[in-house]
């Protein structure tokens, strides 16, 4: 964002963001600063020279791999620098598991992560809770004593795993829910191939447990693993596969003209998005929730559809994306 220069021009934007903000937000007002560099602290406005509620605060933030985890890195990289933290981004570590690891080390600071992911995978529960709010009320408090990771207020967005198939397919196969395309496995596998990520295929809120509950049973020549961003075209083009994994927050399930199966047995967990703090740097730094609580409170499963879409479809940078976003906020 340019410096202005005019004091009252200064002042009345100030005053517009303070008025935007009280409409449904809670939070500290920023002061300036774009940063758009993804390795590494980006040069930023005068927050970033020592003002603001985290000035000279030396931060770690990274994310998982994919176009949402990466867009999610940028956005809390550049509202800390613009809150006058000095930030070090890892964003894009290669899996859920190797993040997590790195936060509970101590490694990195922050990420954001899911409830569902982190009920089942981190802790390894097997309980299933489909309550939100009971949910993220027994992880976070189960993760803060056991390991010090402190599960900040959920965000709207409820990214849930899901199994999309193209419109036109689902209403030729007669398919609208998994209990459906659990039927078609049986009656016709060569029509109901599915491609997955590998991590989908190693997890228990994945693949195995999705068969396990639906009764799902596909020959292994009709299963294909692919790279995450590959299988909404794939599933477009029914080609390996007509079915296949799927993230609800993905911008590509409109733009690809897909169709999301409805989960009838209630196989999958809330997946709600929460910012990933160590407890000891939280409580050094309590400014970190403050600055962050209006990023949460906007980011919805609409919201998220689309900033994900920019990316996935029309090609733009997360550096670019959460930029752009922020600004419109009045949030850099």
């Amino acid at each position: 964002m340019n410096n202005v220069n005019d004091d009252n021009k200064r002042k009345k934007n100030l005053m517009m963001k303070r008025r935007f903000l009280a409409i449904g937000l809670l939070g500290v007002l920023a002061t300036s600063g774009c940063a758009l560099s993804s390795n590494g602290p980006a040069p930023a406005g005068p927050a970033a020279a020592g003002k603001g509620a985290l000035a000279d605060v030396a931060l770690k933030v990274a994310s998982k791999d994919f176009t949402e985890q990466l867009l999610l890195c940028e956005i809390t990289a550049q509202r800390l620098e613009s809150q006058g933290a000095s930030v070090e981004r890892t964003c894009g570590m290669s899996g859920s598991a190797a993040v997590r690891a790195a936060l509970v080390g101590g490694d990195i600071d922050m990420y954001w992560e899911y409830t569902g992911s982190g009920w089942i995978t981190h802790l390894q529960e097997t309980e299933v809770i489909n309550d939100p709010a009971t949910q993220y009320d027994k992880l976070s408090a189960a993760d803060k004593e056991q390991n010090n990771i402190v599960w900040l207020p959920t965000a709207p967005a409820n990214n849930t795993y899901a199994v999309a198939v193209k419109t036109e397919t689902a209403r030729k196969l007669g398919v609208s829910t998994l209990s459906d395309y659990a039927a078609l496995t049986k009656s016709d596998p060569a029509r109901a191939g599915f491609c997955g990520a590998a991590e989908f295929f190693g997890r228990d809120d994945g693949w195995p447990g999705l068969t396990a509950a639906y009764g799902i049973e596909l020959p292994a020549g009709d299963v294909a693993e692919l790279a995450e961003g590959s299988i909404y075209q794939a599933i477009a083009d029914n080609s390996p596969c007509a079915f296949g994994e799927a993230f609800a927050t993905d911008g590509r399930i409109a733009a690809l003209d897909l169709t999301v199966l409805e989960d009838d047995k209630q196989f999958f967990p809330p997946y709600f998005l929460s910012l990933n703090v160590n407890g000891e740097m939280l409580e050094k730094n309590p400014a970190i929730e403050t600055v962050m609580g209006p990023i949460r409170l906007l980011l919805t499963t609409e919201e998220l559809q689309v900033l994900n879409a920019k990316i996935d479809v029309d090609g733009s940078s997360p550096e670019e994306v959460a930029g752009e976003w922020l600004a419109a906020n009045g949030l850099n």
